[in-house]
């Protein structure tokens, strides 16, 4: 689902619980307190912008005061005929993606530089089918700022929006493309992609890792004077990223500065800036791919990994969950004890990253035996006994507790107990779950939870209601004192 970026290498979960008519329903809570499902004309939030410094006012984002559940008529049409949703992707500005088991690929949000692949730049409100590329099954989605990255079931890449900084994987192109189009990887077949703010990632059969994009560079030179970079942060097509030969990539990962990829030994490879300790090392910056020692992990093998824009997290092979990196509004699931203090002490960006309170992987007990993560640009989800849980950055209201308030420590989203959670996504400033509501679901019936549009259809349905009940009356009436008028001789 995106936003944030991740891979789970073992086998997942039943998607759908078993009995009878069992459909899933998309929900959604981007700007309020509780989940709910989305009005077909309810306009998906936006971020304006990539985040800001600690300290600095985040900027105001559009958005109704309560969350929205996606109704029959959008989203839901793609599950009305059995498909099932295998995937929520999204994570940067706005944008959204469906993907089904049948490989269809549904899309929605921001579409301003034809990042949705619709063959146009309006915005899009609601889950609309990706017709250009029906017949050609999806296997994955990758959500970058204003661009997407596409991975079809036979290998093949494909990508749309933005190119300005070569983020489409095509030197030559247009500034920007409003229809997938594909991306020469030397004939390679690959198993996965990423997407950061400017630059993207693909892991081939073979293990090798393509990176493009000149998102990093300008990062990379700033902190790294007088070195070259390595060609694949400058070059705008797929470039194999050199330092990886004696590992086999199994995925990759993306954040907003930084790439990451996780191998077939269970090992975490990360490379760029290295800011607010994503990378779990001191260098401020990484031109070369360093990996990360497996005492960080306990020793354990990683088996998953997901990335925020400036935090990652890892699941081990026992099921431990490890957090690292940017936390000051929430993003590890637990309070800094020392942030404010190291923020004082810090005096340029060239300060080892070793100094950040939480630059290593440190395990968050709470998240053990995790079924599904998803890291947003600063907030994440999380399914734990079929519980769905939420944390970070909650400005607005994307962690789904009824406030605005940062999030320190996972806690359960209340609006969703009564629901089995299936797949969770993050987008920048939003986020979706896929669930099996209960039969009478209080959220639903929930007059307060509904939005303007939905309001509206349920005023207009009742009056359509109220004016066929009376001319059912008008027709009984008419038709008994015809009947009257008969047994009185026609008088």
């Amino acid at each position: 689902m995106g936003g944030g970026s991740g891979f789970v290498s073992r086998p997942r979960p039943p998607l759908v619980p078993k009995g009878p008519r069992a459909r899933p329903h998309p929900l959604s809570w981007p700007a309020g307190p509780f989940p709910q499902q989305i009005p077909p004309r309810a306009l998906p939030i936006r971020y304006p912008g990539p985040a800001p410094e600690p300290g600095l006012p985040r900027p105001s984002l559009p958005g109704r005061p309560r969350p929205r559940a996606v109704p029959s008529g959008s989203a839901g049409r793609a599950t009305s005929h059995g498909a099932r949703a295998q995937r929520l992707g999204g994570r940067p500005r706005g944008g959204r993606a469906l993907r089904l088991d049948g490989g269809d690929l549904f899309v929605c949000g921001l579409n301003k530089d034809g990042q949705l692949g619709l063959g146009h730049t309006e915005d899009i409100p609601y889950f609309t089918p990706c017709k250009s590329l029906f017949g050609c099954p999806i296997q994955q989605v990758a959500c970058g700022w204003d661009f997407t990255i596409i991975l079809t079931e036979n290998g093949q890449v494909l990508s749309c929006g933005s190119n300005s900084f070569g983020q489409l994987g095509v030197p030559h192109g247009p500034r920007r493309c409003v229809v997938p189009q594909a991306i020469e990887l030397h004939k390679e077949k690959v198993v996965c992609v990423a997407a950061g703010l400017r630059h993207a990632l693909a892991a081939t059969a073979s293990g090798i890792v393509f990176q493009w994009g000149t998102g990093l560079a300008s990062c990379g030179r700033r902190l790294c004077p007088g070195q070259t970079l390595p060609l694949f942060f400058t070059a705008k097509e797929p470039s194999r990223v050199t330092g990886l030969e004696n590992s086999k990539a199994m995925c990759v990962l993306a954040g907003s500065d930084h790439s990451a990829s996780l191998t077939d030994a269970g090992e975490v490879y990360v490379w760029g800036s290295n800011k607010h300790g994503q990378l779990a090392t001191e260098a401020a910056f990484l031109p070369v791919p360093q990996k990360i020692e497996a005492h960080c992990f306990q020793n354990e093998k990683v088996t998953a990994v997901w990335s925020g824009w400036t935090h990652l997290l890892a699941q081990t092979e026992t099921g431990k969950v490890f957090t690292w990196g940017r936390a000051d509004y929430g993003q590890l699931g637990r309070k800094l004890e020392t942030y404010e203090g190291w923020k004082l002490e810090k005096q340029d960006s060239f300060l080892p990253c070793s100094r950040l309170p939480n630059s290593m992987p440190s395990s968050l007990h709470c998240l053990t035996g995790a079924t599904e993560v998803s890291c947003g640009s600063e907030h994440n989800l999380a399914v734990i006994g079929g519980v769905c849980y939420s944390w970070g950055w909650n400005e607005h209201g994307m962690c789904g507790d009824g406030t605005e308030a940062n999030i320190w420590a996972p806690k359960p989203v209340q609006a969703l107990l009564s629901s089995s959670g299936l797949l969770v996504g993050c987008g920048a400033g939003h986020s979706l779950a896929l669930c099996q509501l209960p039969a009478h679901p209080a959220l639903v019936q929930d007059p307060e939870v509904l939005s303007p549009d939905a309001t509206e259809d349920t005023e207009s349905q009742e009056a359509m209601d109220k004016e066929r009940n009376w001319k059912e009356r008008q027709s009984e009436t008419s038709t008994q004192s015809q009947s009257d008028w008969s047994r009185n001789g026609g008088l």
